[in-house]
C-alpha cells in the first residue's frame, strides 16, 4: 500500500517515545490520508494498535528486522480498515439507503456495550469516558459509525449469498479429513488439591477418603460439587459435552483410555502447583465415541457460515473496490 510507504518503518521504532507539548496527549499527528473529505491521522492508526506492537517489541527484542516487518503488517491492516471505514461512511451520507434503522441501531449497540465492558453501570462507563477524555458525544459518533460500516458491509457481502445444500455437501465430501474426530470421551472428574495451611500429604489422604466414599455408595458427582478444586465443581465434576482424549495431559489421558464407559479409575497423581503435595484427579469415563468423521448434519452450519464468508469477502472487496474508483484519496 503505497500510503504507508511514508511512515510505517519510523512508526515501528518511534511512536512509543515520540512526545510533542502541543498534543495534549504527548506525541506527534500529522494527516496520512484524506478519504474525499475525511482524514486519516497517524494517531489513529498508531493507537489501536499500541498494545499489539507492545508485545511484538518483547516477542522480537532481539531481531529487529522481524519486528518491523510485524509492526508493518498491524499498520497496513490498520490503515486499511480506517480507509474501508471511511469509504463506507462516505457511500452511506450519499442518501442512497434507508435511515430510520440507524438510531435504534445505534442505542441497542451502547445499551450492549454498557453492559458487556462495564457490567450495565452507565455511571462507570460515564467516568471511564471521562478519565479518558472523551465525551458522551464523542462516544455515539463512533458508535453510529461502526454501526453503519458493520451493516453496509454485511449488505453488500454475506446478505447476498445463498449457500445450496448441494454446495455444502460437495464441500463436506471434498473435505472429508477436514472433519476427523479423534477419540473422545464424556468425563467427571474430582480435583484435589492441598488446601491452604494444611500438612503435607493431606490432598493423597483426601484422595484416598473420597475413594472410600465412592467405593461405598456415594456418587462422584456428590463428591465433586463437595471437594473438587476447580471449574468443573458446581456441575459435579462434569466436563460438558465431549472431550478428546488428546486434549488431556499425559496421566489423565492415559487413565482415561483404560476405562470403559461408566468405569471410575484410581487416584491419578500430578505434579502440585507450587507445593510439595501431588494434584490428585479422581476419573470417571461417562461414554466413549471412538474416532470418527462428523455427520453432515453436524457440521453443515459450521460449512455453511465458511463458504458464506468466503463469498462475501469477495463481494465485499469487489464492492469497496468500487468505491475508490470513485473517490479521491489522497496520502500525504
Amino acid at each position: 500500500m503505497k500510503h504507508m510507504k511514508c511512515f510505517c518503518i519510523f512508526a515501528a521504532s518511534a511512536f512509543f517515545a515520540a512526545a510533542c507539548a502541543a498534543q495534549p496527549n504527548g506525541f506527534l499527528d500529522g494527516i496520512l490520508v484524506v478519504v474525499n473529505s475525511s482524514v486519516i491521522t497517524y494517531l489513529q492508526v498508531q493507537d489501536p494498535i499500541y498494545s499489539q506492537v507492545q508485545r511484538l517489541r518483547d516477542s522480537y527484542a532481539n531481531d529487529p528486522t522481524n519486528f518491523y516487518a510485524r509492526v508493518k503488517e498491524f499498520q497496513e491492516a490498520q490503515m486499511e480498515s480506517l480507509e474501508r471505514s471511511k469509504l463506507i461512511l462516505d457511500d452511506f451520507a450519499k442518501g442512497e439507503y434507508t435511515t430510520n434503522w440507524v438510531d435504534d441501531a445505534v442505542e441497542e449497540a451502547i445499551k450492549q456495550d454498557i453492559k458487556n465492558t462495564y457490567g450495565g453501570i452507565r455511571s462507570r462507563w460515564i467516568k471511564t469516558l471521562q478519565a479518558v477524555g472523551r465525551t458522551e458525544e464523542d462516544y455515539r459518533k463512533e458508535q453510529r459509525e461502526r454501526v453503519i460500516v458493520e451493516a453496509l458491509a454485511h449488505l453488500h457481502s454475506t446478505s447476498k449469498i445463498i449457500i445450496s445444500p448441494a454446495a455444502i455437501e460437495k464441500y463436506y465430501n471434498d473435505h472429508a479429513d477436514d472433519f476427523k474426530v479423534e477419540d473422545q470421551i464424556k468425563l467427571r472428574t474430582i480435583k484435589i488439591a492441598q488446601p491452604p495451611g494444611s500438612p503435607a500429604g493431606s490432598s493423597k489422604l483426601l484422595a484416598a477418603e473420597i475413594l472410600r466414599k465412592m467405593d461405598g455408595g456415594v456418587p462422584l458427582d456428590e463428591m465433586a460439587r463437595e471437594f473438587s478444586a476447580d471449574e468443573h465443581r458446581a456441575a459435579g465434576g462434569d466436563w460438558g459435552g465431549w472431550v478428546s482424549r488428546n486434549d488431556l495431559v499425559a496421566p489423565l489421558r492415559d487413565a482415561a483410555s483404560s476405562l470403559k464407559p461408566g468405569e471410575r479409575g484410581p487416584v491419578v497423581e500430578l505434579p502440585g502447583e507450587g507445593t510439595g503435595d501431588p494434584i490428585c484427579y479422581l476419573l470417571k469415563v461417562e461414554d466413549v465415541r471412538p474416532a470418527h468423521i462428523s455427520p453432515l448434519p453436524e457440521v453443515q452450519g459450521a460449512i455453511e457460515r465458511m463458504l458464506q464468508a468466503q463469498k462475501g469477502k469477495v463481494l465485499l472487496d469487489q464492492w469497496i473496490q468500487r468505491l475508490k474508483a470513485k473517490s479521491l484519496i489522497e496520502t500525504f
